[in-house]
């Protein structure tokens, strides 16, 4: 197909807006940046599309100019110019899914994530929890995730219904006053109570161009405390205090320490991975064993303390319970 030919039928996916519409910045927008105010409300437009519209002045805040990196103030008014939109037929339909409540209030919302779903779309990805809780819950202005868990992580995950709620949490984050603990197994025993960890991590794409992390010299500083909870030779069940939040950083630390997660498709040890996802294989997983488990923070808006908890999902508890029940019977 030529240009012209795939152009008219981009062009016959979408369908234009009338006329300009003129918005008034509600609590639910104000403090966010426009650009990200209008991909929004232009859902499906490409992205080099919405900032050429902006740079050409078609937008206006209170019948002015801005850029970009302008943030909305409450009561700004919004002109929207006309932008065609794609045909509701066009666009991906996301279903709606209900995830396990931990907590819930007018400005914050907890979930306990499964394994095996994205908190958003994106790599490959159409979409994740975050477009499918925004589906069920189409009533909300506003629904945005405070933090991010890895696709393969279970536990607890938290959004904000209100920009307030975000920006106070996101600055606890920054400062550090955010208590997250994680737990792991890990394929090796560990002598070690406790043990500190503080080793950089960087960012880097492979060469079949998938996103990794690896401990360098001149990476990001990361630091985590892990601590042994239970000894199931040759197994070790852990909890993890993240000091910091860095990509992966549980993942590869264990990693670069010679103890990778169970499971973990990234960094693991593939070998015993395959092994302990064999069917019907006991002790069996066919997980990556890393669980959100327990969150501790400051209600950014009212002030209270805020303490919530997941509990292991069924898969782990098993695998930890097959674990026992065959040192049980090793010693008799």
């Amino acid at each position: 197909m030529n240009e012209l030919g795939k152009n008219r039928e981009e062009l016959s996916s979408f369908v234009a807006v009338p006329q300009a519409r003129m918005l008034q910045i509600d609590e639910g927008s104000a403090g966010q940046r426009i650009d990200n105010f209008l991909l929004h409300e232009f859902k499906g437009v490409p992205k080099s599309h919405v900032y050429r519209i902006m740079r050409s002045g078609e937008v206006r805040v209170n019948k002015g100019r801005i850029d970009a990196t302008y943030r909305l103030i409450l009561g700004d008014i919004v002109r929207v110019p006309p932008v065609r939109m794609p045909k509701r037929d066009a666009l991906f339909e996301v279903p709606k899914e209900k995830f396990p409540v931990l907590f819930e209030d007018d400005y914050i919302l907890a979930i306990h994530k499964p394994s095996g779903v994205a908190v958003h779309g994106g790599s490959g990805v159409s979409f994740g929890v975050i477009e499918q809780l925004r589906q069920s819950l189409s009533h909300l202005k506003f629904l945005e995730l405070v933090h991010r868990l890895d696709r393969e992580t279970s536990g607890i995950l938290l959004l904000a219904k209100k920009r307030s709620a975000l920006l106070g949490l996101h600055e606890q984050i920054r400062n550090n006053r955010l208590d997250k603990r994680y737990i792991a197994c890990v394929g090796r025993e560990w002598v070690e109570r406790q043990c500190t960890v503080k080793l950089p991590l960087c960012k880097y794409i492979t060469a079949g161009g998938e996103r990794r992390v690896r401990v360098q010299k001149d990476g990001q500083a990361a630091h985590t405390v892990f601590r042994r909870i239970e000894s199931l030779p040759p197994y070790t069940l852990l909890e993890a205090e993240l000091k910091t939040g860095r990509t992966h950083q549980i993942r590869v630390h264990l990693a670069h320490l010679g103890s990778p997660i169970l499971g973990d498709d990234k960094y693991g040890d593939f070998s015993l991975n395959k092994v302990l996802a064999k069917p019907g294989l006991k002790p069996g997983i066919k997980r990556m064993f890393l669980h959100a488990w327990r969150l501790r923070f400051t209600h950014p808006v009212l002030g209270k303390s805020i303490a919530l908890e997941a509990p292991l999902p069924e898969d782990c508890e098993q695998f930890l319970k097959q674990l026992r029940d065959t040192l049980t019977n090793a010693k008799t």
